[in-house]
């Protein structure tokens, strides 16, 4: 059962449920996460894991010494770093690593994974990306055609993204996927990919 978020928070319009790219990445991989960290609302502890905990500080330090650098491979009139936004239309709300304010009048979000890059942009990181571009349009009133990913583990790749209406479309729609789980508070199905239960916060729990 899918739930219009409009027609929802139109007949709440008290409630504050927002979701961040973040936990959308999360539903795209198991939607039982949505579930699991959105309702029940039991943590994944994933700040002890050493991985999330090296990604951070390797970004944090990314950003801070490149604060008052312009990429020179892609036309930028100045740029904007740890742009928190938020949509309330959209409910979702995050912190874009880079706003670029390009020469040719169009904005661009940046985003930074410490990961290698491995020949393709995963469908994850297309979509975070993608909301990223809907926060920066409706706070800047400016268009996003596309948006660039920056793979920094294990030396410095940066992949274009384009934002079209197709990927905008698909956002959407996993948008209110995850919004109608967390408004029925329903379980909905685990992943078919058995082997992502293998590393799974909630293996124990999940049935």
């Amino acid at each position: 059962m899918i739930v219009n978020p409009k027609e929802y928070f139109a007949a709440d319009p008290a409630s504050q449920i927002m979701i961040t790219p973040s936990e959308v990445m999360e539903y795209i991989y198991c939607p039982r996460f949505t579930y699991f960290l959105n309702v029940v609302r039991i943590s994944q502890y994933e700040d002890n894991r050493f991985k999330v905990k090296k990604g951070r500080q390797v970004h944090e330090d990314r950003v801070r010494h490149n604060k008052n650098y312009l990429r020179k491979k892609i036309p930028t009139i100045k740029k904007e770093t740890n742009v928190y936004l938020a949509d309330e239309s959209l409910r979702t709300r995050g912190i874009v690593d880079e706003i670029l304010f390009k020469k040719d009048g169009t904005l661009s979000p940046v985003d930074y994974k410490f990961s290698p890059y491995k020949e393709m942009v995963f469908r994850t990181h297309k979509i975070q990306l993608a909301i990223y571009g809907l926060l920066i349009k409706s706070t800047y009133h400016l268009p996003v055609t596309c948006g660039y990913i920056s793979y920094i583990r294990g030396g410095s790749k940066t992949v274009t993204v384009d934002i079209n209406d197709q990927l905008i479309s698909r956002t959407r729609r996993i948008i209110d996927n995850v919004l109608t789980i967390i408004m029925t508070e329903i379980m909905p199905k685990k992943t078919s990919y058995k082997i992502r239960c293998m590393d799974c916060t909630y293996k124990n729990i999940c049935v």
